[in-house]
């Protein structure tokens, strides 16, 4: 197995734990309308675990990125590629990174989710492919870009990028943020 094969195998796992999660979210929603409190309390305390196991994954796959420091070439082999490797070509969170601070930036420092989102995609849209295009088999509302972007703002809480006590419905970059940005980017 080649480094970008291991490195797509990644992407897969990725993309089927955010069902998993999708499926979760589904499944609390349906308790709390039904006032079964304690199968949501258990089905979120679930998703806590999920999210640790996630955690893991994404170190390992940086992990394996580090390992090669060199950039992944595409692939050129002959073996053909089954259909579920697809999921592995969706654009990973990290390209939405750099688009969610500098569009947080031009919003002065915060913003609602729809207007980060709508920013980002006019960033986004000459490099999204057609998988990311597609709706989520768990949610034909949402595209599979915006769930992408959902998780690269979780994972930039995480790192601190953004704050995480912001208001419920608006994202708010942190100076740890800004800092990053302007040693990506030069920004006035």
């Amino acid at each position: 197995m080649k480094q970008n094969e291991v490195n797509s195998a990644f992407e897969i796992l990725l993309e089927e734990i955010e069902e998993v999660f999708n499926y979760i979210n589904n499944d609390i929603e349906t308790a709390i309308k039904n006032k079964e409190y304690e199968e949501a309390r258990d089905l979120t305390q679930w998703g806590d675990k999920l999210k640790t196991f996630r955690e893991k994954v994404k170190s390992l796959q940086l992990e394996w990125q580090n390992l090669f420091s060199i950039k992944i070439k595409p692939k050129t082999a002959k073996r053909k590629i089954k259909s579920k490797l697809k999921k592995g070509l969706r654009t990973p969170e990290s390209e939405f990174k750099i688009p969610i601070l500098k569009t947080l930036v031009d919003l002065g420092g915060k913003g609602k989710v729809k207007d980060v989102i709508n920013s980002v995609y006019q960033m986004m849209k000459s490099k999204l492919n057609h998988y990311d295009l597609q709706p989520l088999p768990s949610n034909p509302k949402e595209k599979r870009w915006e769930n992408t972007v959902q998780w690269a703002r979780n994972t930039m809480v995480k790192e601190g990028l953004l704050a995480k006590n912001s208001q419920q419905g608006i994202w708010q970059i942190t100076e740890k943020g800004r800092e990053y940005l302007r040693s990506e980017i030069k920004i006035e």
